[in-house]
């Protein structure tokens, strides 16, 4: 009985969305991760400084592994709380970008009006990312003058797109074709020898639709927004991983908000471990 609990980080199991939190949510969180057979993953778009500060800031749960960057990379954290890079990863997303500098990257999208390059700490040699004025630019349109525009390249990369609700700020990230949270976590369970049955990830934004409408045994936390309901479930339907989609809901006495609602997706695949955390309370 084991489980690889993948989870992002903002508005998943850090409560910063407009939504309340559930008294003792985190706590409670806290404490099923404290579970010998559970090993917790954050996969986030945040570099290592900013999941460090949010694990103080919000007294999450110390991980074992971290996705960090998008999926750019991954860090197994050790006993002493050293985090260590995996370089396996980084050799696995290098194939196809290995002859691309992210200065073509620059110079093509720069002439995009609505488009501003993240700040130097939010980039990596496998992440270029920017912020999207969203009165400028919908995603539709962002997308289509980014692909085009880096059609000469003649390179193929992953674009990610999501949306900061706080600040109402579009996102986009260019990545590596083969650098993204599924792929990451895909990785991941095949290094640490998990079976299909035993991974389950919980998302909240568009940057994790890729893993929600997978064969991952998936939940999306219930302060998503409707848009992105709706969107994922007809996604799922047409794919027919429906049984791989859990949405949480708000239900009597028990929130499907944050990290409440990630529990709720993982007693949802896995009751086993319900039975195992209510005899531990």
């Amino acid at each position: 009985m084991k489980l690889l609990l993948c989870t992002d980080m903002d508005r998943t199991v850090i409560p910063n969305g407009h939504q309340l939190e559930a008294p003792e949510a985190r706590q409670n969180f806290r404490q099923f991760c404290a579970d010998p057979s559970v090993t917790l993953v954050y996969v986030t778009g945040r570099h290592r400084q900013l999941v460090q500060d949010a694990i103080k800031e919000f007294e999450l749960p110390s991980p074992d592994y971290a996705i960090t960057d998008v999926g750019t990379r991954i860090y197994q954290i050790r006993d002493d709380q050293q985090w260590q890079l995996m370089r396996d990863w980084e050799v696995e997303i290098d194939q196809g970008w290995i002859n691309l500098e992210p200065r073509s990257v620059l110079d093509l999208l720069s002439g995009i009006h609505g488009i501003r390059l993240q700040e130097e700490s939010k980039q990596n040699p496998h992440k270029i990312s920017f912020y999207i004025d969203l009165e400028k630019l919908n995603e539709a349109t962002c997308l289509a003058r980014v692909s085009e525009r880096l059609e000469s390249l003649k390179c193929a990369v992953n674009k990610i797109w999501s949306i900061d609700e706080t600040s109402q700020t579009g996102l986009l990230d260019i990545l590596p074709s083969r650098a993204n949270k599924l792929h990451a976590i895909e990785f991941l369970q095949a290094h640490l020898n998990y079976a299909a049955d035993e991974v389950i990830f919980a998302g909240d934004s568009g940057n994790d639709l890729e893993v929600l409408i997978s064969k991952v045994p998936s939940v999306l936390v219930a302060n998503a927004t409707d848009d992105l309901k709706q969107q994922t479930l007809k996604i799922v339907q047409s794919k027919g991983t429906e049984k791989q989609f859990y949405l949480a809901e708000n239900l009597e006495g028990y929130s499907g908000h944050y990290s409440a609602g990630v529990l709720q997706g993982v007693f949802h695949y896995r009751p086993e471990f319900e039975q195992r955390y209510l005899k531990g309370l």
